[in-house]
């Protein structure tokens, strides 16, 4: 259960080419060297076009100084289904991420989490137990090069795992298609057709021998203070085992002032 509480928050490159300038155009007669200039013409527009593209997209990305929100959260594994959970999350951005997780049915408070950029502190408060673990703790258990970063843009709803290499691009009537590789993961990454939204993302690992694979749908799109929000989302994992994860989030606020607190018990065992 504890690391499917973790797991769930938790251009190959483009050459440009050097097209002769227009005068070195018009003083070139020969076909041959008219149609390659044509032709670099064209590939030069279109890798204008994806920067462009690119550049729309990323000024998209959500940017805060704190956020905080109440989530419905279903998950499921190799066991079948698991209970529902109401995460209650704090973030002060670029410092801490707070949790506090509850069994839904019970309305029980189980976990109370407290991530940095460095560390990770997880108690549980069902057996009283307290452990302090470094950041890597994240990748452990969920096999995902997580870092602090990568988690709070998750939460989010930020593209994670977008490379800077782009190795497809289409453009269809309704949608964008890029394709970007990283050092982890190839990412197909599907955009409305203003490159203003994102509707999925489909990670598959690069690395030889694994068979990472995450996909992510992101839906129901709010409009909070010219921030578009996903406020429902579907995640599923797999490598050896899949995990699917669906959060519903139910009340959320950017921008507003929080202060985060965070004390263990004393009577709490180390473990």
């Amino acid at each position: 259960m504890k690391k499917i509480i973790i797991a769930i928050f938790v251009l190959m490159a483009f050459t440009f080419i050097s097209c002769r300038s227009t005068r070195k155009i018009n003083k070139a007669i020969e076909p041959k060297e008219l149609i390659a200039a044509l032709v670099n013409k064209d590939i030069e527009d279109s890798i204008r076009r994806v920067k462009e593209t690119l550049e729309q997209f990323k000024s998209q990305k959500i940017d805060f100084k704190t956020f905080s929100a109440k989530i419905k959260v279903e998950s499921s594994g190799a066991k079948g289904k698991n209970p529902d959970i109401t995460a209650v999350i704090k973030i002060v951005k670029d410092s801490a991420i707070w949790m506090s997780l509850s069994a839904t049915f019970l309305n029980v408070e189980i976990y109370r989490v407290l991530i940095k950029k460095d560390s990770v502190i997880l108690i549980n408060k069902q057996d009283k137990e307290v452990q302090y673990r470094s950041l890597d703790y994240l990748q452990e258990v969920t096999q995902i090069p997580f870092d602090y970063i990568t988690l709070q843009d998750l939460i989010i709803g930020n593209p994670i795992f977008i490379g800077d290499s782009v190795i497809s691009f289409r453009k269809a009537e309704n949608n964008i298609l890029i394709s970007t590789i990283d050092q982890y993961f190839k990412n197909l990454i599907t955009l409305t057709s203003d490159a203003k939204i994102m509707l999925h993302s489909k990670m598959d690992d690069i690395e030889l021998g694994r068979s990472r694979t995450a996909d992510i749908i992101y839906d129901g799109y709010e409009n909070n203070n010219g921030i578009n929000f996903s406020t429902n989302r579907e995640i599923s994992a797999s490598e050896k085992t899949k995990i699917e994860v669906k959060l519903n989030y139910k009340q959320y606020e950017f921008n507003k002032e929080l202060s985060i607190v965070f004390n263990v018990p004393k009577n709490y065992k180390r473990k």
